[in-house]
């Protein structure tokens, strides 16, 4: 029996992908392995995204032969249509899969290796991620994605709905819903139904309990959607938006059509339609022409704003993109602004955790260790509990009961 091993790195619209392939092969008589040195073949998604990201999959391809020598990598993503040739130096690689061949990856590995009665199958992970939209249209002068991944492109309606129906009935109680743009979905399809009418369609589907959303352009958000968002029974409270920026010349420099104004306005607007939800976004630091002032400005807006976690990156030049070309902030400045955005992302979030000491909180059920679990509550909050109650992917209710540094604890309401 063929066995294999997948890492994905990067966005959740990797790790969506990933889920699909694990849910594909294991159909078909595959063997999920979480152990790389038993495994036959390697599946690594890759991410291109920035510079570390590159970085991060070139050591993964170089440690894959110290842990298993005899297995065979099968390389696919964005690392993919952006660095080919970098890929021969790897002798044990065995396909190369650009994204536009990663929706017909699984039937031709499966024809090649032939298909296998299907086995017991293992969980890749405890909540079900659904792919529902991919690429972009845009032109953010720092941003690599539009050429690595294409033109925006929403999944068929009936394609999504009939992937959470399965998920529902495999018991999966929450599913993930990921894209480059989810604000965009089905303005490609005709005809034109936008994100709310496929969402209002989700959530009728049985045994569904929680929808959990990816990142959303602040550019799309539309008051429609999100009037459904702030008031739908499903959909988890914790959105992540995609800020790049506190100060409005380098928000107009990163070619994004927004400004600092409409960025307090909606977060102001989610804070107030449902305050316990926990709210996130990505900033970039060190962006060319960022001065002094203009990451005060990002500084000051996160710290009075109601986020509550930062996903922070360090600018890093993409090639092909206008940004890349243009004179940049010196590394050791970029570095102390990323750590002064990590200690206020740490301390909002400790702040966020600490108010709900003593709350009981709805979660689904991540992980399990002998007599601990790890659950994750609907708002974001990743607690450890010390006394195992349920199966992975069950939908539980925690009480909070401390909080120190990095780490939640609970306990299970029986």
């Amino acid at each position: 029996m063929t066995s294999f091993f997948i890492q994905s790195f990067g966005c959740r619209v990797n790790q969506a992908e990933a889920f699909t392939w694990a849910e594909d092969f294991q159909k078909n008589g595959l063997k999920f392995e979480r152990d790389i040195s038993q495994s036959d073949l390697v599946f690594v998604n890759t991410c291109t995204v920035t510079s570390r990201a590159d970085r991060d999959v070139r050591n993964f391809l170089r440690r894959v032969p110290r842990l298993n020598p005899h297995t065979r990598i099968v390389v696919a993503g964005c690392f993919v249509e952006r660095a080919r040739k970098e890929l021969q130096k790897y002798p044990q690689i065995w396909k190369v899969v650009p994204n536009h061949e990663k929706g017909t990856m699984t039937a031709k590995i499966l024809t090649e290796l032939g298909k296998s009665k299907r086995v017991s199958s293992h969980l890749f992970r405890s909540r079900a991620f659904i792919k529902i939209q991919d690429g972009c249209d845009f032109n953010c002068t720092f941003c690599i994605v539009p050429s690595v991944r294409g033109k925006s492109r929403s999944v068929p309606r009936e394609k999504i709905l009939n992937k959470v129906k399965n998920a529902a009935s495999r018991g999966y109680k929450e599913v993930a819903l990921t894209g480059v743009h989810l604000c965009l979905y089905g303005r490609d399809l005709p005809p034109e139904r936008g994100l709310v009418s496929l969402l209002e369609e989700i959530e009728l589907i049985e045994g569904l309990e929680k929808i959990r959303l990816g990142s959303l352009d602040p550019r799309f958000l539309t008051p429609e959607l999100i009037g459904h968002l702030l008031a739908s029974p499903k959909i988890c409270p914790h959105f992540h938006f995609s800020l790049q920026h506190g100060s409005d010349p380098i928000i107009h420099r990163m070619g994004r059509k927004i400004d600092v104004d409409r960025y307090r306005k909606i977060l102001a607007e989610f804070r107030q339609g449902w305050p316990d939800a926990a709210l996130g976004a990505d900033i970039i630091v060190g962006f060319p022409g960022e001065k002094d002032h203009d990451f005060k400005a990002t500084f000051d807006f996160v710290e009075k704003s109601p986020l509550d976690y930062l996903h922070v990156f360090s600018y890093s030049p993409r090639p092909g993109t206008p940004a890349a070309d243009w004179s940049g902030v010196k590394s050791e400045i970029k570095k102390q602004r990323a750590v002064n955005l990590h200690k206020l992302s740490a301390r909002k979030w400790l702040d966020f955790r600490s108010r709900f000491i003593g709350e009981i909180c709805p979660a689904v059920v991540i992980a399990k260790s002998g007599l601990t679990a790890r659950v994750l509550t609907s708002n974001y909050i990743d607690v450890t509990v010390s006394q195992s109650q349920g199966d992975v992917r069950d939908t539980v209710e925690v009480e909070i009961k401390a909080v120190a540094g990095k780490k939640t604890y609970g306990s299970f309401l029986s």
